[in-house]
């Protein structure tokens, strides 16, 4: 699967911010196919990180949902701001 595939677009909730200021994690939409050992690769290639940890969901609606933890070098709020998100 292609990293383009893979990540369809970031959440921007205010669960999301959340976690993002106390856990370090950032939420994606991400496609339903996609296992977690894509999507970390394809947060890694995308935007030059190192991650920790993927924790994925499916929402009542019928979309995949991956909570992305970033390792201590790599703040989420940067990667949100380069975003747009914050």
């Amino acid at each position: 699967m292609e990293e383009t595939e893979v990540i369809k677009y970031p959440l921007s909730t205010e669960k999301s911010i959340r976690l993002m200021e106390a856990e370090n994690k950032l939420m994606f939409v991400v496609d339903r196919r996609a296992n977690k050992f894509d999507i970390k690769n394809a947060i890694e290639k995308t935007f030059n990180v190192k991650v920790v940890k993927v924790n994925t969901f499916i929402s009542p609606k019928g979309e995949k949902k991956a909570y992305i933890k970033f390792s201590d070098e790599t703040p989420a709020i940067d990667i949100a701001t380069n975003l747009g998100l914050m």
